[in-house]
C-alpha cells in the first residue's frame, strides 16, 4: 500500500525539515526573539503553577495565592513605567534580559527564606511581578518591531507551542522531582519537598542565563520617539483596552485556579502535572498547525471557539466540583489559553500599528497603556475571588467566580471582531 502507516512515519523527518526551512525562512531578529522566548517557556510552568502550588502548600490557604497573584500584578504596573523611562537610556534587549534574571532570582529569594510571613510573601510577589514586567513589555515591543501582520500567526503559534509543550514536560519533570525527594537521605542529608524546590528553583535561574545569552544574537532597536506616557487615545485603542480588561479578568484565573483546585480535589503536585500533561500535546500540535496555516481573517474564529471551551470548562467544574470537574476544567483551560493567545496578540498589535501611525506616538506609549488594562481586569477578578472566599467560602468561590468571568468573557468575542474590521478599515 503506498501510503501505508510505515509511509507515513518514514514521511515525518521530511515534513518536519520542510517546517524548520520555513523557519529558517523568518527575519534573523524573529528567529532569535522565538529561540530565546523557547528558553524562558521552561521557566514559566514555574512561575505559573508549582509557585501557586508551593504557597499553597505553605500557608494551607488559597486567599494567599490571590493576594501573592495582586501583588506580582501591582509589580508588573511598576515596572512597565519604569520601563518606559529606561528605554530612553538602555537598549531594549538589555532590559529584557534583565527581567529575565530578575524572575530567577526573585524565585531563588522567596524559596531559601526559611519562615516566610505575609509581607514576605507580598514582598516576593511584588519582585516576581518586576521581573515579569520587564520582560512582557519588551517582549511585545521586540515582537511589534520584529513581526509583521502577515507573519503574527506564525510567531504567536510557535511561541504558543513552546509554553504548552513546557507546560507538558515541565510539570512531569518537577512532579516527578518533588514526589521522588520527598524524605529521601542522600550526601548525608535529609531531603524533603521544599528542598525540591529549592533545586527546581536552581535550575530555572541557570536557564535564564541561557535564555539572557541566546537574545545577545540579535540587534533590536529601541523606540525613536522617547515620550510614552499619554492618557488620552484614540477611539479604537480605547476598545482595545476594555478588550485587555476582559482578558485580564480571567488571566488571574488561569494563573491560580488550576493549582487551587488541583492541590484541592484531586491530589497533590504529581497529579497536577499528569493531569497538565495528558491535556497539552494535542493542544501544541493544533497551536502550531493554527499558527502557521491561518491567515489574519481566522483570528475571530480562533478567538470564539477558545473562550467558548473555556465556559464549558467552567460550568461543568460548577456544577460538578470534584475530581471529574476539575480535570474537565483544567482541560477546556489548556485549550482555552494558547488559542486565545494566538488571536488576541496580532489582534492588538495591529491595532498598535494603526493608531501609533495615525498618532504618530511612540509603541510602547500603547503598551504601557494595555498593562494597565490587563492590571484592572486581573485586580476585579482577583478581588471577586478574596471577597467571596472570605464573605462567602472558599469552595463557592472556586465554584462560581469562573463561571462569572467566563460569562463576562464572552463579550470579547464581538468586541474583537468590531476591533480587528475597524483596525484594517482605518488603515485603508
Amino acid at each position: 500500500m503506498p501510503n501505508s502507516l510505515s509511509d507515513k512515519i518514514l514521511a515525518i523527518p521530511a515534513k518536519l525539515m520542510v517546517e524548520f526551512r520555513f523557519f529558517l525562512s523568518q527575519p534573523h531578529n524573529m528567529r532569535v526573539l522565538l529561540i530565546t522566548n523557547m528558553l524562558y517557556a521552561l521557566v514559566l510552568p514555574v512561575v505559573e503553577i508549582f509557585m501557586a502550588a508551593y504557597i499553597m502548600r505553605y500557608f494551607a490557604d488559597t486567599s494567599y495565592v490571590a493576594i501573592f497573584q495582586v501583588a506580582m500584578y501591582t509589580g508588573i504596573i511598576i515596572t512597565s513605567l519604569t520601563n518606559g523611562f529606561l528605554l530612553k537610556s538602555f537598549k531594549v534587549a538589555h532590559l529584557y534580559s534583565f527581567g529575565i534574571l530578575l524572575s530567577g532570582i526573585s524565585m531563588v529569594a522567596m524559596m531559601f527564606v526559611q519562615d516566610i510571613k505575609l509581607p514576605g510573601l507580598i514582598i516576593s510577589g511584588t519582585m516576581i511581578g518586576a521581573a515579569s514586567g520587564f520582560f512582557w513589555t519588551n517582549r511585545y515591543l521586540m515582537a511589534l518591531n520584529t513581526t509583521q501582520d502577515e507573519n503574527r500567526n506564525y510567531f504567536f503559534g510557535l511561541e504558543s507551542f513552546f509554553f504548552t509543550v513546557s507546560n507538558i514536560g515541565i510539570p512531569l519533570l518537577i512532579g516527578a522531582l518533588l514526589v521522588s525527594i520527598d524524605g529521601t537521605h542522600l550526601f548525608g542529608l535529609d531531603f524533603s519537598i521544599y528542598s525540591g524546590y529549592r533545586i527546581v528553583t536552581l535550575i530555572v535561574f541557570l536557564v535564564t542565563i541561557l535564555a539572557c545569552v541566546s537574545l545577545a544574537r540579535g540587534k533590536f532597536e529601541n523606540p525613536v520617539q522617547k515620550d510614552f506616557l499619554y492618557f488620552r487615545f484614540d477611539k479604537l485603542w480605547n476598545k482595545q483596552i476594555v478588550l485587555a480588561a476582559l482578558k485580564g479578568l480571567v488571566q488571574g484565573f488561569l494563573v491560580t485556579a488550576p493549582a487551587m483546585l488541583i492541590m484541592k480535589y484531586v491530589g497533590k503536585e504529581g497529579s497536577l502535572s499528569l493531569i497538565q500533561g495528558i491535556s497539552g500535546g494535542l493542544t501544541a500540535i493544533l497551536i502550531y498547525l493554527l499558527g502557521r496555516f491561518a491567515k489574519p481573517k481566522h483570528r475571530i474564529l480562533i478567538f470564539g471557539v477558545g473562550i467558548s471551551l473555556f465556559l464549558f470548562g467552567t460550568i461543568y467544574n460548577g456544577m460538578e466540583l470534584s475530581m471529574i470537574g476539575v480535570m474537565v476544567f483544567v482541560l477546556c483551560k489548556v485549550f482555552f489559553q494558547p488559542l486565545h493567545d494566538l488571536a488576541y496578540y496580532p489582534i492588538m498589535m495591529k491595532v498598535i500599528d494603526v493608531v501609533s501611525a495615525h498618532e504618530n506616538r511612540n509603541k510602547y506609549a500603547y503598551i504601557l497603556n494595555h498593562e494597565f488594562g490587563l492590571y484592572a481586569g486581573r485586580v476585579i477578578g482577583l478581588g471577586l475571588f478574596i471577597f467571596l472566599a472570605l464573605y462567602v467560602s472558599e469552595t463557592f468561590a472556586l465554584r462560581y467566580s469562573l463561571m462569572i468571568v467566563a460569562a463576562i468573557q464572552m463579550l470579547s468575542i464581538p468586541l474583537a471582531k468590531n476591533i480587528m474590521k475597524n483596525s484594517y478599515l482605518a488603515e485603508k
